[in-house]
């Protein structure tokens, strides 16, 4: 059974393509400003060379770039609030628990620093670049989100 574009995409494409052209936009002006691919991963790990006096934290290239990333960080933040506020969207609502949400967090955050990169690293700036691993770990994201919803439906489990 063929699915026709309108059920795809039954609020058009138009936002798809204007979000997109703003993150690559985005993602230039980070580049060509910095010399360092965008991904919000390694804001953590900057972020607390404020605070932390470990090593770990004191990195160079966390030092130095904990500024641009702090600003980034916060883009992202305020671009998904001033979304919301314009479209009249229903603020932050889910029917996923707490829990499955705190335990989906921490699994996102083994995979990065296991991937050594988040999926906006590697899958803008990355496949972007046509990094080897990064296709790779994009290919990986994919298939395990894929197969892990895919198990969980057949296991019965809902939001």
């Amino acid at each position: 059974m063929a699915l026709d574009f309108a059920t795809l995409f039954p609020n058009g494409v138009l936002h798809y393509l204007l979000g997109g052209l703003l993150i690559g936009l985005a993602t230039v002006a980070i580049y060509l400003g910095t010399g360092i691919a965008a991904g919000a991963s390694t804001f953590l790990e900057s972020t607390l060379s404020y605070v932390s006096d470990r090593e770990r934290f004191q990195q160079f290239r966390f030092v130095q770039s904990r500024d641009w990333r702090l600003v980034f960080t916060a883009g992202i933040v305020l671009g998904a609030t001033a979304y919301t506020a314009l479209s009249g969207d229903d603020w932050f609502v889910t029917e996923v628990s707490a829990t499955r949400l705190f335990v989906g967090g921490v699994l996102v955050g083994v995979g990065t620093r296991v991937g050594k990169g988040c999926t906006s690293g590697h899958g803008i700036c990355g496949v972007g670049s046509l990094s080897d691993a990064s296709l790779l770990n994009v290919a990986t994201f994919v298939l395990v989100a894929a197969g892990t919803s895919q198990l969980l439906l057949a296991m019965g489990v809902r939001p």
